[in-house]
Formats: C-alpha cells, structure tokens, sequence
C-alpha cells in the first residue's frame, strides 16, 4: 500500500488555498505589486528564473510559503515607509534602511514584537530581485542590483539546552507514548516533525537497532543511522500498537506534542533560562535536535560520521545546532607525548634497542668463545693424560 508524504504543517495545502483567493480578489499591496508576486511565485513552483548557482527544480511548499508571506510583509513596510505604488522602485539606500529598522526594532511585527529572522527576509528579498533581474535582462532591460551590500548572516534563535540527566528526567515523568518520542528523538536527532512524522515501521531495520531515512523524506539526502538508546522500547512500542508494514509509527499532530512538552517542562524545570537562552518552558520538539547534536559531538569520532548521522552536508551545522555546550576538556596526559617530547622519547627507546641488540650480540661472541676456550682446554687436558699415560 503506498500512502502519500504526510505533510504536517500542511505547506501545500495552505499554499494554493491562499493562491486561489489571491486570483480572484486583489492583494492589499497593489494591482502590479500583486501580479508581479503571482508570476515571482509562479516562476519559483515550476523553477524558472532561478539563479546559474541556485538549487534547478522546482521550490518546495515550505519556501513558497515562506516566500509569499515575507515578501507580501516587505511590501507592505516599504509602501509605509517610502509611499511606494510600485515595489521594484525601491532604492539601494531606502531597502537598506527598512532592513535595519526591523533589526533594531524601529519597525516590529503586526503582534508588536520584534522580528528576530531579518537575515531571513533579507535572503527572500535578495532571491526576488535577483529574479526581477533575470527577467528583465530576458527583455533587454538591465537592472542595478541593490542588494550586494545587504547582510544576511544568519542571527543565531535561542534554544532549551538540556544535560543528560534533564532529558532523563523527563522521559520518566512523561507519559509512556511521549517517554519513547523523547528518547527517540533524543537518539536520532531527526528533523521533526517532516521526517519524524514520515516515519514508518518498514524503515526500522536489524531488529529495531537501525533506522533507515528515506530520501523522499529528507529536507538533504537519505542515510541508514543505528540506534543506540531507544531500540528496544521503540521495538516494544511498535509491538504494543500493533503495528506493521506501512504503518505510520508516531501520529501525533506536532502542536499537540509540542503543548504537551512544554506542559512537562515547566512543572519539572520551571520557567528559567537553559545556557542556550531560551526558557525550559519553552521546550519544543525542534530543540531535541539540537540537544542530540551536544549529546552525540563528544562521542563520535569523525566530523563525517557525524554529519551524516544528521543529515547535513555541511560542517558549520554542528557548531549551530550543540554551541559546544556539554562539551569537557578530554586531553589526557598521553596525550601529551607528542611533537617533540614523542620524538625525543621514541629517539630513545630507539638507541635503546639499538644497545640492547649490540649487548645481545656481543653476548653470543663472549659465548662462542667460551666455547671454543672450553673445546681447547679438554684437549690439552686430554694430550697431558695421554703423555702422562706414556711416561709412566
């Protein structure tokens, strides 16, 4: 039985709902500034216009999502701002100072906070222009590009650090079903909800000590990780459903899982800040990943190895995710035998069997001698009886 890709936060489905009531009835943003966002999106669902560096293909639900609403939430400011009717005649200085508004909090959020992913508005910002260039360029128009200088680095968002011992904690205070998700996302580090709700009992292998994640499901690529904590209550809690096959094993909607542990966390650990600054009370699905990340780093060998257990390609990924917290300094004192105090010592244990073989040969030329001494002693013993014999 094939079941299609569970879809938790329901990207695509929300995407061309919106869609639909764009095309029938005019966005607050204006008539061109709307139809230049339709056909922007339209572009980026079918692939078209994309820059010679960028990912070919089709965008995926998420992006067109995310997309509509920063870009929709762009315009909007820049018309408050500069009295604008047309987006696209914003100026090099103008969307740099709308930027730097929403970072220092000049400018907040519809709720009145302030926005804590500008970095994120700005790459969206930087890819719709970049189109509006290629697709005039198509038309002999060259247009300036006015975001070169924008910094998009990307502001680093707070999370609930637990040790060990706190996760262990939790597990045993929660109920049964969330004992097991804890533990399993915990040991997997796996994306969740996308991957996580994707899950099936077929992808468990070798009796529930590996997990294979498919590629279909993946935000990167596919990969085979072995559990080494949650195999068997995963084995019993797949046992106790009674499931099979193409079943899917955890089912629960994420805002339920995600109340429920922010629920356990506030009445075991209250509402103080973690080291990675977000409260315990805030604690999400999201932030077992990280967390899996700090518990793994220290026990892995290879920086490879451990990427690939996370589905990353690259290496900048895990500082983000663990911030090094948790880790020890591990440096021991053979640790130390190395660069010159190794080379001197390993000089010396090397004269030194160079002494000991030279003893060793010397002793067995002191015993051939002796040898050779004892032989020539029994037979002048032996020549002295003999003359003895014949004198007599």
């Amino acid at each position: 039985m094939t079941v299609d890709k569970i879809d938790p936060h329901k990207n695509k489905e929300s995407y061309f709902k919106w869609k639909e009531k764009a095309e029938s009835s005019s966005l607050d943003i204006g008539r061109e500034n709307s139809e230049m966002l339709m056909q922007y999106l339209q572009d980026m669902e079918i692939g078209i216009n994309v820059g010679n560096a960028a990912k070919k293909g089709p965008r995926s639900f998420i992006h067109l999502n995310s997309s509509k609403n920063r870009l929709i939430g762009i315009m909007r400011k820049a018309q408050g701002l500069y009295n604008l009717k047309k987006f696209t005649d914003i100026s090099e200085e103008q969307a740099h100072k709308l930027f730097s508004k929403m970072r220092t909090g000049e400018i907040v959020r519809p709720d009145g906070k302030k926005y804590m992913a500008v970095a994120d508005a700005i790459k969206i910002f930087k890819a719709f222009w970049h189109w509006h260039q290629r697709v005039n360029k198509k038309k002999g128009v060259e247009i300036a590009d006015i975001t070169a200088d924008l910094d998009s680095r990307q502001e680093k968002p707070d999370w609930v650090y637990l040790t060990e011992n706190e996760v262990k904690k939790l597990a045993e205070k929660a109920r049964h079903d969330y004992k097991v998700l804890i533990w399993f996302l915990f040991d997997t580090g796996i994306r969740a909800p996308t991957e996580l709700m994707n899950l099936r009992v077929s992808d468990f292998h070798n009796d529930f000590k590996e997990l294979q994640i498919k590629q279909e499901i993946s935000k990167t690529f596919g990969r085979r990780i072995k559990l080494m904590i949650c195999s068997e209550l995963i084995k019993d809690y797949i046992q106790d459903k009674k499931l099979s096959g193409d079943d899917f094993v955890f089912t629960t909607k994420p805002a339920a899982v995600n109340r429920y542990l922010k629920r356990l966390s506030t009445r075991i650990f209250g509402e103080e800040k973690t080291p990675a600054g977000q409260r315990y009370c805030d604690l999400t699905m999201y932030d077992f990943r990280h967390n899996s990340c700090c518990y793994w780093l220290p026990r892995y060998k290879s920086e490879s190895a451990l990427k690939y257990r996370f589905g990353w390609k690259s290496s900048d990924k895990i500082h983000y995710y663990s911030e090094l917290l948790g880790m020890k300094d591990t440096i021991s004192e053979d640790d130390m035998l190395i660069d010159v105090t190794k080379t001197e010592i390993e000089q010396r244990l090397g004269k030194s069997e160079k002494e000991n073989l030279l003893l060793r040969e010397d002793n067995e030329q002191m015993k051939l001698q002796i040898a050779k001494i004892t032989e020539l002693t029994a037979r002048i013993y032996q020549q002295m009886k003999v003359n003895q014999e014949m004198d007599a």
